[in-house]
């Protein structure tokens, strides 16, 4: 039986922090050396990885094809200089996805 683990893949001031957690981190420097760890670290038992927003919006493809996936889940999470809004965005497809509306920002008038 397999343990799953928990990494996050991003800047180095930005997942540092990550590490006190017991979290994996994985410090990247670009966009083109986050596919290879992500590619790697979704066949090694990974649940869950964080990736940084501004990291992620550059693997939109490859995430979108590993999320299809029952694990590992990839969770995108603002960076150190503040978010981008792309995870909470996936939050509200996935919500809107799971039970047909959208009950996070709807807006009333």
């Amino acid at each position: 039986m397999s343990t799953y683990k928990i990494g996050v893949i991003g800047d180095k001031d930005s997942i540092l922090g990550f590490k006190t957690l017991g979290v994996t981190t994985f410090p990247v420097i670009d966009s083109q050396a986050a596919l290879s760890v992500l590619k790697q670290a979704a066949k090694d038992d990974y649940a869950v990885l964080f990736i940084t927003e501004e990291i992620a919006q550059d693997l939109e493809d490859a995430i979108a094809e590993l999320n299809k996936r029952f694990l590992p889940v990839v969770v995108p999470v603002p960076n150190n200089k503040g978010t981008l809004g792309i995870g909470m965005g996936k939050i509200k497809e996935s919500v809107e996805k799971a039970i047909g509306a959208d009950i996070l920002f709807r807006k009333e008038g």
